[in-house]
């Protein structure tokens, strides 16, 4: 009866002394394999930090800088955002119709946080009615310039970057979007 008692309390102890052990050390090996999936994907538990991006939509001529639009908007890193402006203008569709025609400026950014810097995927698409001047022979009916620019590129803090260009084919005009990232405090 004693060694059954002593074989008992030998194998209580063993479970109630051993296994805890075990199953900490399986739960910290869970726990180094999830991080370690983490830093393989480019996730790593790390604080989150906000930016501030200022983008710039410049019209030059001839070289020289005549018109600049600005925009703002603030992000936390691996997150997206957008910014649209505009108007809904009506257009003649037929005898007694119309469509509204979106004119105005959509920008849409993702920001992401790495060692090297700061990688942007940046989408804008501007458009705007043309003056009378800048018609060529269309002012009966609204003439739509537009230009977009897809880019993705590795941004610099503090430091600001054209992220595309295009030249205006009707005139010796180009538009440029550039942007600056600054970091939140």
């Amino acid at each position: 009866m004693r060694k059954i008692l002593a074989v008992t309390a030998v194998l209580a102890f063993m479970t109630f002394a051993v296994l805890p052990s075990r199953a900490q050390e399986a739960t910290s090996e869970t726990i180094a394999n999830a991080n370690a999936a983490k830093e393989a994907h480019g996730r790593p538990d790390r604080p989150v930090h906000a930016y501030r991006l200022d983008f710039s939509v410049n019209e030059l001529e001839d070289g020289k800088k005549i018109n600049t639009r600005q925009y703002s908007m603030n992000l936390t890193a691996d997150d997206a955002d957008e910014i649209k402006i505009g108007n809904r203008v009506p257009v003649d569709s037929g005898p007694g119709t119309f469509q509204y025609l979106d004119v105005g400026t959509n920008i849409w950014c993702r920001i992401g946080e790495r060692a090297e810097g700061i990688p942007l995927t940046v989408r804008a698409d501007v458009n705007n009615l043309a003056i009378p001047d800048q018609a060529n022979g269309h002012e009966s009916r609204p003439v739509v310039r537009q230009f977009k620019i897809n880019a993705s590129t590795l941004a610099q803090v503090g430091k600001p970057m054209v992220v595309g260009s295009v030249d205006d084919p009707n005139s010796k005009r180009q538009f440029q979007l550039e942007v600056t990232v600054s970091k939140v405090k």
